[in-house]
C-alpha cells in the first residue's frame, strides 16, 4: 500500500529537526487501550485531536497501542499522546467543544460525575497491518480487549507483540498538532 503522510497544521508546529520527537518516543509509557473505529476515523479526518477518558496516566507522554473494537477486532494503530490535561469535567468538556464543535455536551455527560477528567492531546498516528484478535489469542493463549488501559510494561508478552507489530512499515502516518 502507499504510505500517506499528512500534516494538518502549519510548519511552525512540525516536529523538531533535531530529533527531539524520537527521544520522546523512547520515553513514552506504552499502553494498550481499545477504541471504536468511528473515533479512529475521526482522527484521520482531522476532527479528533484529543482522546477523552475518565481515568488515565498523568504527567507523561504515552505510546498508545490501539486495539480497534469489533467489528474490526484488530491491533494495528499506534498513537503518540502528549501528557494529559487533567482538570474539572467542565474544563475537559470545554476542550472537547473547542476541538470539535458539538462534542462538549457528550464529553461532559461522560465525565460529569468525576472530580477530574482527562483530555489527552493526540500528536502522531501510525497505522500498521497489525494482528487480528484470533492471532492475539493464538499467541497469548487468551486475549480480552481492555475496558480501560493496560500498562504494557506489566505485560511483557503483550508488549512484545505490540513491538512486533510496529517493526513492520506503517501503512500510513499522520502528525496531529492541533492543541
Amino acid at each position: 500500500m502507499d504510505r500517506v503522510t499528512m500534516n494538518l497544521f502549519p510548519a511552525s508546529e512540525q516536529a523538531s529537526l533535531f530529533g527531539d520527537d524520537d527521544f520522546l518516543a523512547d520515553n513514552r509509557e506504552p499502553v494498550l487501550m481499545s477504541l471504536h473505529a468511528v473515533y479512529y476515523d475521526l482522527i484521520w479526518a482531522g476532527e479528533k485531536t484529543h482522546e477523552f477518558r475518565r481515568r488515565f496516566l498523568s504527567g507523561r507522554p504515552v505510546r498508545w497501542y490501539v486495539y480497534l473494537n469489533a467489528p474490526v477486532a484488530r491491533l494495528g494503530p499506534v498513537i503518540d499522546l502528549a501528557p494529559a490535561v487533567v482538570d474539572s469535567p467542565q474544563r475537559i468538556a470545554a476542550i472537547a467543544e473547542q476541538t470539535r464543535a458539538g462534542n462538549g455536551a457528550s464529553v461532559l455527560e461522560y465525565v460529569r460525575d468525576l472530580e477530574q477528567a482527562f483530555a489527552i492531546p493526540i500528536e502522531r498516528v501510525s497505522e500498521y497491518p497489525g494482528v487480528s484478535i484470533a492471532e492475539l489469542k493464538a499467541e497469548l493463549g487468551e486475549f480480552h480487549p481492555p475496558q480501560g488501559y493496560v500498562k504494557l510494561r506489566n505485560h511483557p508478552e503483550l508488549l512484545g507483540i505490540c513491538e512486533k507489530v510496529t517493526a513492520e512499515s506503517p501503512v500510513r502516518e499522520m502528525t496531529v498538532r492541533g492543541r
